[in-house]
């Protein structure tokens, strides 16, 4: 590749997750067999905006993983990201139909959680790959803390949307073993409460904004 090419592509990637329909290689987890689902009028609405946190979640995912796939030392770290970062879209996929079932709408503020997320990613693996890995495995434990909450505090009729969460979960369970087992060191404690903070932060928009 010329110098260039690699960021052409990251910005293809950008505006495709962006702006264009999530496409999901695989097919959105059914809900449990039983009677179809019945929600009240704030349930549902109480379930798009935490759908809409969570599509936001799975936006900045695609960001961290572009960023850091960028700058990556390694082609197999490079791989192992990229790799991620398809699964990731299934759940942005996921996420945007379920929003579309329940009549809501993504965060306004995608663009900028995807802008602020790259910018993370790509700084985090000038470090080096060890350093990425770990921010990965941080990263994926802080996210299936952040789905336990949400599957909690879903409307217990939502099977549908609970499904797909728990789907999620596996997946970033995976995600977070893969990159400590690719050599992902410990973050420090600052910067595990600095992602904390930063979560929490996009986490009260998303469900308003």
């Amino acid at each position: 590749m010329t110098p260039l090419e690699p960021l052409i592509i990251a910005a293809d990637r950008a505006l495709r997750a962006v702006l264009a329909p999530a496409r999901a290689e695989r097919p959105l987890p059914p809900p449990p067999p039983g009677p179809a689902e019945t929600l009240t009028e704030s349930e549902r609405l109480h379930s798009a905006a935490l759908m809409r946190i969570n599509h936001a979640g799975e936006v900045a995912a695609q960001a961290l993983y572009h960023g850091q796939a960028l700058m990556a030392r390694s082609e197999t770290t490079r791989e192992l990201l990229l790799g991620a970062a398809r699964e990731e879209a299934d759940h942005l996929a996921w996420c945007e139909q379920r929003l579309r079932e329940l009549n809501g709408r993504p965060s306004l503020l995608n663009p900028l959680w995807y802008a602020g997320s790259f910018t993370l990613g790509a700084l985090t693996a000038a470090l080096g790959d060890r350093m990425s890995l770990g921010f990965v495995a941080e990263t994926e434990r802080q996210v299936e803390g952040h789905l336990n909450s949400h599957l909690e505090r879903l409307p217990a009729t939502d099977a549908r949307s609970r499904q797909i969460l728990e789907t999620m979960r596996q997946d970033e369970i995976e995600h977070g073993s893969e990159a400590l087992a690719a050599g992902g060191t410990e973050l420090p404690g600052p910067a595990k409460a600095a992602m904390r903070h930063t979560s929490r932060v996009m986490t009260l928009t998303s469900y308003w904004i």
